[in-house]
């Protein structure tokens, strides 16, 4: 199903918005990857895998107010507030576990693994849109050395 004009101007409205909230690169997406979310058709699910290597201790701002904690502590915090918004936009997780090593192809080196579906693309916009979300978004970011997030049309 192809999107109308209209609603591709919708659809550009809410990624500039995200934009505007959560900045681009550097542990979120960038405009080019919110632009291929939108080529996936909009009514198909949507699967994401994500990778996550976290920190001996959390980056907060100093401006921040959070207590220091752990990267994996500040990632419990993210996902106590995340796994709820995820289920509130319709998605589910498929998926939660430390991350055991690689079986083919190059060696790498993760913390935890996440695989995660949506029933659409719309979904995923949701949840990125979720006030509580994008508060607690602070917590990932503070919690991640690095992170690998793909997506799959499924």
């Amino acid at each position: 199903m192809s999107t109308s004009p209209e609603r591709q101007g919708t659809l550009d409205l809410r990624i500039e918005n995200l934009i505007a909230a959560y900045g681009e690169g550097g542990g979120v997406p960038a405009r080019a990857q919110w632009q291929a979310l939108l080529k996936v058709p909009e009514d198909a699910p949507v699967t994401v895998l994500n990778f996550f290597k976290f920190r001996a201790e959390a980056q907060y701002d100093p401006k921040s107010g959070e207590t220091p904690c752990s990267g994996q502590e500040a990632f419990s915090r993210y996902a106590a507030v995340s796994a709820p918004a995820l289920e509130k936009v319709g998605g589910r997780f498929l998926l939660l576990a430390p991350f055991g090593g690689s079986f083919i192809g190059d060696q790498e080196d993760w913390d935890f693994v996440v695989a995660g579906t949506y029933p659409n693309r719309n979904a995923v916009l949701a949840l990125f849109e979720d006030q509580d979300y994008r508060h607690c978004y602070i917590h990932r970011l503070a919690a991640c050395e690095r992170q690998r997030v793909l997506f799959c049309p499924a």
